[in-house]
């Protein structure tokens, strides 16, 4: 309260008039309304680790994740390949598919073309599976590129 009440007065000081303190204030109300709609379709507690389903995949667990790829290339084992979720053909195959299973369905997805803040895949995806009301999905934290995280780790690859 007291940091507020104190970048309030700063703001007040710094403007010569009441019209410039409320532009100011409805500024930063633009600016704070921007960096909400930035916020990523995911939450941290809905990324895997590679290694996490590398182990389920190795252990041929009896509880296997749905795994797709929706990037260019489906090559983690087991995982089914849609193409690029950020074409709305794929993405529309992709819905189709998952669109019998039950909400709470464990499913995985992951692109691997390139970094998260760069991918043009995985948000699409993601906010479909939010949006249809999954509950228990995951993004493959592939945090620079499938080669990186998954294959140069030797991680269980489609053959």
């Amino acid at each position: 309260m007291t940091l507020i009440v104190l970048i309030s007065g700063l703001m007040i000081m710094s403007c010569n008039t009441e019209s410039e303190y409320s532009a100011k204030v409805q500024e930063a109300a633009i600016k704070q309304a921007a960096q909400s709609t930035l916020a990523e379709p995911w939450t941290d507690a809905q990324l895997m680790q590679p290694a996490t389903l590398a182990k389920m995949l190795t252990n041929n667990s009896k509880n296997l994740p749905h795994v797709y790829s929706i990037g260019r290339v489906g090559a983690i084992k087991n995982s089914i390949a849609f193409g690029p979720a950020q074409e709305s053909e794929n993405l529309n195959r992709f819905k189709a598919e998952i669109q019998s299973l039950p909400r709470d369905a464990a499913i995985v997805i992951y692109c691997g073309c390139c970094p998260f803040e760069d991918c043009p895949n995985i948000r699409p995806a993601f906010s479909l599976l939010n949006e249809m009301g999954f509950t228990n999905h995951k993004l493959l934290n592939l945090t620079h590129n499938l080669n990186v995280d998954w294959i140069d780790k030797g991680y269980p690859v489609n053959k």
